[in-house]
């Protein structure tokens, strides 16, 4: 049951209405861009490199799928007025959750520590230095920011830094690049059944469609809610759904419209640079700005290299708190980054541990790629489950009231899980041959 008060809702003050459609953009712009983080550049320019223009389409088919979901995820948090760990909790089994949980916290962790790896590796090819203490700088200064800055504020610094992301877009306009061959490619694939190009495939869905991401964009807009004095869950307050759910709509899909054109315009890039020049072997961000410097450029380089530190400072903030809702909702703890630390001590020290956890990991002997592989496919493996688990709470009355999810919604989110399992299959298959 809610614990917000059945009373009418307040009219909103003039003052502090939207001023723009700038002001409807927050949660999903900030889920979308925290999903080209530098592990995800890293994939991405895999697809590139190692296959041409012939992975543009993968992008194309995952944007519908990727907005249907993530809607799905934003309309259980506004109108429940719980993250999804919360709703697990209330209405399934607490063993499930608490596994559920568990591997999220692990798959993020490792996440984290790639994407630190990746921006220290990529700090270290501007300016020279460690490349492991720039890893430690960039996540101390991350997990700071979100331990002493509310949320109010903080989250004006993330929607900055979503513009991080256009050093991509401007990438592509720095290298010859054959346009009419492109739009072909994308909508006319060229196909092939091997091992190589159906694992690359999988990694891209896995990618680009991530748990993490469900539960940061639904516990944003319990943040969002709880930030605005006259805001009540939508079941308390079904006056404010119209607006809300327009809201939600338009910013997730501008949101996943963001990160789906700049994971484009990576593949596309790596494509006519290190895929034409023979340049297939990438395994992580910084090996992909390395490689361009010599044939794209210094320009290119510096953009690539420079928004791997970017998207850097914007994930890892996401998945470390994704990972802390995810554990206090299934804990029932305090939680919520307008508090403090002091109000919310188990939440920021899940954050506290991720993040330490990640850097750390950094310093040992363990291969950031391969434990990033592993946190792949447990992401793989849990996103199937949860995204189930998700339409069927979208599709309570116990829980979304009379804002059950709509048929077009509906076939969406299950069409997202339905190309999940079968991309976690193929991936199992591959890996048993």
């Amino acid at each position: 049951m809610s614990t917000y008060p059945l009373t009418p809702t307040p009219p909103a003050p003039k003052r502090l209405a939207p001023r723009s459609w700038l002001h409807k953009l927050g949660p999903g712009l900030i889920t979308g861009a925290a999903d080209d983080d530098p592990s995800g550049i890293a994939t991405y320019s895999q697809a590139g490199a190692q296959f041409g223009l012939h992975m543009l389409w993968t992008i194309l088919f995952t944007y519908p799928l990727m907005v249907g979901i993530q809607i799905v995820s934003a309309q259980i948090g506004r109108v429940s007025g719980k993250g999804l760990a919360g709703n697990l909790r209330a209405h399934f089994p607490v063993g499930l959750v608490y596994a559920v949980v568990a591997l999220l916290l692990a798959a993020n962790t490792v996440n984290i520590a790639a994407d630190v790896s990746a921006m220290g590796e990529a700090m270290n090819l501007i300016a020279g230095g460690s490349a492991h203490w720039y890893a430690a700088l960039f996540g101390v200064v991350s997990l700071l920011l979100q331990v002493f800055i509310p949320y109010t504020r903080y989250v004006r610094i993330l929607k900055w830094l979503t513009l991080a992301l256009l050093a991509y877009v401007a990438t592509v306009f720095s290298v010859q690049v054959p346009w009419l061959a492109v739009a072909k490619a994308s909508v006319m694939p060229q196909l092939e059944w091997s091992q190589g190009y159906v694992t690359t495939m999988v990694a891209v869905f896995g990618t680009t469609i991530s748990p993490y991401l469900f539960f940061w964009q639904a516990s944003q807009e319990v943040e969002e809610l709880q930030a605005c004095p006259w805001s009540q869950p939508l079941r308390d307050a079904p006056e404010q759904a119209s607006a809300n759910f327009h809201r939600i709509k338009v910013d997730t899909a501008i949101g996943m419209g963001f990160s789906n054109l700049v994971a484009f315009f990576i593949i596309l890039t790596t494509a006519v640079t290190l895929h034409l020049h023979g340049a297939s072997s990438i395994d992580t961000s910084a090996q992909a700005a390395a490689a361009l410097r010599p044939l794209a450029g210094e320009f290119a380089f510096a953009l690539f290299s420079a928004g791997i530190i970017g998207t850097g400072l914007l994930a890892v903030p996401v998945l470390a708190g994704s990972a802390a809702y995810a554990m206090a909702g299934a804990f029932q703890w305090e939680k919520g980054l307008e508090k403090k630390a002091s109000q919310a001590k188990k939440f920021y020290g899940i954050i506290a541990f991720s993040t330490l956890a990640g850097i750390g990991l950094g310093f040992t002997s363990i291969d950031p790629i391969k434990a990033l592989y592993w946190s792949a496919v447990i992401n793989g493996v849990i996103s199937v489950p949860i995204m189930a688990v998700m339409m069927l709470m979208a599709s309570r009355s116990a829980i979304m009231g009379r804002f059950v999810i709509r048929p077009r919604l509906k076939l969406l989110g299950w069409s997202a899980t339905a190309v999940m399992l079968l991309a976690v299959v193929a991936m199992l298959w591959m890996m048993a041959t």
